[in-house]
């Protein structure tokens, strides 16, 4: 069988991000130009401030990432790009390039669910694993646990009612004065801390989450006492917010009768997750997956990954393709 190779295309919010893979698992090269010092002073994302920076990165970051995987544009096979969900204006750099790229090079073009594409990290990470599987997916923008039926087929379990765990996450350290991004700020701080505070823990019959309520009490005992242990406050944070998606997705794993779980997105790179669902696959005699961390966070490969899933189902984009920034996992 001919070997595909796929460039790869991300610019979701603030990383330019080009690709090249050879059958959707072997990485020739994975350029990320990320604005995160740019966007640092501002204590989040700017849309508009994000999308000038795409356009002056992106054929730089192309021809730097042809460069590393030693090809040229006319031995690429397909172009894929995510289309959403993300900022609409960053989303348009990367779907007009990539539409361009396809055009000029009369190359077949495919469009990327981002979700899928951190779903798709884990079959870079893991060149053995497949489908069927348990998923959940913990972003900035989403916390969902979806069912991998198949390469290109999806079922959606439970998702968040309201904030995404990223998001909470982000809310937290910006209150507490961590800089942007906070996550990884709070993962770092919590190794200091002891779990001194109780903080509630949202659950429904179903396999929902919902994170406002813990950040809201965060925030309440901030402003409280704004000498509070942060420390302290960000251990117990990590611990209760962890301990709803544990329990959700201890159903959910009894619910489908499967035996292998996976993590993605940007969420899944924190330690003390890390640490607690490698607990729960040795508890639960359960295979557990993750991708390394360079590939949690955005990033072109893992759509270039999932780019070549939804190239060998033929499922392909046509040159009208449009960002969709609220785009739905399967959609």
């Amino acid at each position: 069988m001919k070997d595909v190779i796929i460039l790869g295309i991300e610019s979701s919010c603030d990383e330019t991000s080009v690709a090249v893979l050879k059958n959707g698992r072997e990485v020739l090269s994975n350029v990320i130009d990320s604005q995160i010092k740019i966007h640092e002073k501002f204590g989040g994302v700017v849309p508009e401030i994000a999308s000038r920076n795409h356009v002056q990165a992106i054929s730089n970051v192309t021809n730097k990432a042809l460069e590393e995987a030693k090809i040229s544009f006319d031995e690429i096979d397909v172009v894929a790009c995510t289309y959403g969900p993300g900022l609409v204006g960053a989303l348009l750099v990367g779907v007009s390039y990539a539409k361009a790229l396809s055009f000029a090079l009369k190359k077949p073009l495919v469009a990327v669910n981002h979700i899928e594409g951190h779903i798709a990290a884990n079959y870079i990470t893991f060149k053995k694993l497949k489908p069927p599987f348990l998923c959940l997916i913990i972003s900035g923008g989403h916390t969902h646990l979806v069912h991998i039926k198949d390469y290109t087929e999806f079922e959606i379990l439970g998702k968040t009612k309201d904030d995404a765990i990223g998001e909470a996450y982000d809310k937290v350290a910006r209150v507490i004065g961590l800089d942007y991004p906070g996550g990884p700020k709070i993962d770092k701080l919590a190794k200091e801390g002891k779990p001194t505070i109780t903080l509630p823990e949202t659950y429904f019959e179903n396999l929902d989450f919902s994170f406002s309520g813990i950040k809201t009490a965060v925030l309440n005992l901030h402003h409280k006492d704004p000498k509070i242990n942060k420390a302290d406050l960000c251990i117990s944070f990590e611990i209760a917010s962890t301990n709803m998606l544990l329990k959700n997705t201890k159903k959910a794993l009894e619910k489908l009768k499967v035996k292998k779980l996976a993590l993605a997105g940007g969420v899944s790179a924190n330690s003390y997750i890390r640490e607690q669902f490698t607990k729960l696959g040795k508890d639960e005699n359960i295979e557990v997956y993750y991708p390394e961390i360079g590939l949690c966070t955005d990033n072109a490969a893992m759509i270039a990954s999932a780019g070549f899933y939804n190239y060998k189902a033929n499922k392909l984009a046509k040159l009208d393709l449009n960002a969709v920034p609220n785009l739905k996992i399967g959609g």
